[in-house]
């Protein structure tokens, strides 16, 4: 399987490390709200991060503060289904439970212009 991505803020993903879980779906959206962890393939991040996090979407923010988990979905306990964003477009994958922190096995920061560091 290919490996899935989330953008999300760092202080959100290291609320999540001491808890051993991570249940936010999208930006100020939970898992419980939405009913899945929103994720992406690699060829979609950079589209996803400038819709949920380019200019004018965070007043104040910045954006040092965005990483991408890099999720082995095998290691995943909760369902993962690819569904389109809106009808009739792309495939996207969703995970249909919590992140187990141990399945996250790279945390890169997201780059400012849209990219990750290795």
């Amino acid at each position: 399987m290919a490996e899935l991505l989330h953008l999300t803020e760092g202080p959100l993903w290291e609320a999540a490390r001491g808890i051993g879980t991570y249940e936010m779906s999208t930006r100020g959206r939970t898992l419980h709200e939405e009913g899945f962890i929103h994720c992406s393939l690699p060829h979609q991040l950079p589209a996803v991060a400038e819709a949920l996090y380019g200019p004018g979407s965070r007043p104040g923010a910045v954006e040092q503060d965005l990483v991408v988990l890099v999720i082995d979905p095998d290691r995943l306990t909760a369902p993962v289904r690819y569904e389109p964003g809106e009808p009739g477009g792309e495939d996207f994958p969703h995970i249909y439970g919590p992140l187990p922190v141990d399945a996250v096995v790279d945390v890169r920061p997201w780059l400012p212009g849209g990219g990750a560091r290795a």
